[in-house]
């Protein structure tokens, strides 16, 4: 069927309602809005689906919601009746329409005689990760674009563990999802089942969440001796992260001072011009407020709060926004350092990072005899590892974090935790406090200690209905073509994680990475550096990581653009 026999479909509908018909109708005389609409399907992968708010098979709306949780309810359904009893967490953030497509996943499940416990106001990732694991349920559902643009809603699935689920079950979903044509055909609950199926997340599993929290504080001196006095502001950008942020510091005793203009829970995130904390532009009203109290340090996390993104006041009075590699190369030199202060520092500890965070984690990490491990992008795989270390207790989880602002410390969820990165950023900056440091001067004393590196990564956009394809395309085209050469910086190695293969490019030797299999091409440089190529999982976007080491950060920045010239040259031809 075509896409504008589809749309036809649709318009003509009577199931569907009266802003979707609305909506429908000023496109009539739109090909090009139809065919984005209705060209395509909502893909549904490893990360759930994620697209712009709208109508039509290719935008996230309450038909695409229901559909996919038609298909996730058929796949519990195969797991047995126990499953079915223990049920699905529901969670959503403040974007435009989270409620709606959580209450309409809700309904869903419910119809096909599944509990579904549902948080009666938003909750964030790591919270909802949290509840899965306490609840026993068997999946969970978190509809939240992370930091996209506002435009954007999305859709998450955890599997009982608390980790997104994995690949192998969320095949079997999609076949499901594939088997369901009629997107007005899923069936609706009875006010019986709504009453027996639907159930509130009592307030008690917030608690247990906020003690298992306090369990891994690291300065308790520290914070006591700085904390109420500490200045240091926080921004929850209008998202989820606002009361749970604001709870635990208050519970270990540390008064951070919030951006008020941005508490407020504002679907157009108006303040800011995306919701990412990454930048240092979404961070700008707490930076201002930070320069009026004389703070040193501003934190902010995103819609769903499992990003943290930080600022800090460099040597020049002027602040500056730390990457994620930078934040997580802090985290970890702090967590480390008060372990073994403490001596609690586990004999088998273990740290792990995706395969494109700082190349700047192997020093520390050795210097601490702590065990490092890369696994591909995606949170899933560091919660595989603390499950199988759960299981074998071959390794300690210490850590664990990736380059686009996640971090988590703990067993608690097994998924980015912007909760407790907040809690341990705030009490770092007590513990450096204390010390008459700041987090600023430690980050320099790092590099001093380990050699400057120099992480970032660019991303280059592609549009239409082919953009996926398209860009995997790209990744497919130099795995065929293997480069030796980034200007004057030789590969020594090639990794291709979509054949867990790594190539000795000087003797062709080849060996198995040891690694999930994912569209990934990644070259090892001869200086210790590394770039790395792979398509987003969530975005039509290509994605390219740069970890260039050097002696300073002159010699850095120059590297960095001998290599991306390189790099983008090669992907042009």
């Amino acid at each position: 069927m075509s896409y504008l026999e589809l749309y036809e479909n649709w318009l003509n509908d009577n199931r569907l309602n009266a802003e979707g018909r609305s909506e429908l109708e000023s496109v009539k005389d739109n090909n090009e809005e139809i065919e984005y609409r209705f060209g395509a399907e909502l893909e549904f992968g490893t990360a759930g689906m994620r697209g712009i708010i709208g109508y039509g098979t290719n935008m996230m709306n309450v038909y695409t919601v229901r559909r996919a949780t038609q298909g996730l309810a058929e796949f519990i359904k195969t797991l047995g009746e126990d499953a079915c009893k223990n049920g699905v967490a529901i969670s959503y953030d403040t974007r435009l329409k989270s409620d709606e497509f959580a209450n309409a996943a809700a309904e869903v499940l419910a119809a096909n005689n599944i509990t579904a416990h549902v948080y009666g106001d938003v909750h964030p990732v790591p919270m909802l990760s949290f509840a899965v694991r306490n609840l026993n349920a068997v999946a969970g559902i978190m509809v939240t674009a992370s930091h996209n643009p506002k435009q954007y809603n999305g859709y998450k699935v955890y599997g009982g563990d608390g980790a997104q689920m994995s690949p192998e079950d969320t095949e079997v979903v999609v076949g499901f999802i594939k088997k369901t044509e009629d997107y007005f055909g899923i069936p609706s609950p009875t006010p019986e089942q709504v009453k027996k199926y639907i159930k509130t997340i009592p307030a008690k599993v917030d608690k247990k969440y906020y003690k298992e929290l306090k369990k891994l504080t690291l300065s308790k001196k520290a914070v006591k001796a700085c904390g109420k006095d500490l200045k240091l502001v926080y921004t929850p950008v209008h998202g989820s992260g606002y009361i749970p942020v604001t709870t635990i510091l208050k519970k270990i005793g540390i008064n951070a001072k919030v951006v008020e203009e941005q508490i407020k829970k504002d679907t157009d995130f108006s303040t800011v011009e995306v919701p990412n904390p990454e930048f240092k532009e979404t961070l700008s009203m707490g930076i201002a407020l930070a320069q009026k109290i004389g703070a040193t340090l501003v934190f902010g996390t995103d819609p769903d709060s499992d990003r943290l993104g930080v600022a800090v006041k460099n040597g020049e009075g002027e602040f500056e926004a730390l990457s994620g590699n930078q934040v997580g190369i802090l985290l970890l030199d702090y967590i480390l350092t008060r372990l073994k202060e403490e001596g609690k520092l586990p004999a088998n500890a273990a740290v792990v990072k995706s395969f494109v965070t700082t190349g700047m984690a192997k020093a520390i990490c050795r210097q601490f005899n702590a065990e490092l491990f890369e696994v591909p992008v995606g949170f899933k795989f560091i919660g595989e590892k603390i499950k199988l270390w759960e299981r074998d207790g071959s390794y300690t989880f210490v850590f664990g974090f990736e380059e686009s602002c996640g971090y988590l410390r703990g067993t608690h969820a097994r998924d980015k935790d912007a909760v407790v990165a907040s809690m341990l950023c705030a009490e770092m900056v007590c513990y450096y406090t204390s010390i008459n440091k700041t987090v600023y001067q430690r980050l320099q004393e790092i590099y001093d200690t380990y050699g400057y590196v120099l992480d970032c990564n660019i991303s280059i956009p592609f549009k239409g209905l082919n953009a996926m394809k398209d860009m995997n395309a790209v990744v497919d085209r130099l795995k065929s073509n293997p480069v030796k050469k980034f200007d004057i910086y030789d590969v020594s190695v090639i990794r291709d994680y979509s054949k867990d293969i790594k190539t000795d490019v000087a003797t062709g030797a080849t060996s198995p990475i040891g690694s999930p299999l994912t569209n990934c091409v990644y070259y090892d440089l001869e200086n210790g550096s590394f770039i790395c190529v792979r398509p987003s999982g969530t975005e039509p976007k290509l994605k390219i990581y740069f970890s260039v080491k050097a002696h300073h950060k002159a010699d850095a920045e120059a590297a960095l653009e001998k290599m991306q010239n390189a790099v983008l040259e090669i992907i042009k031809a």
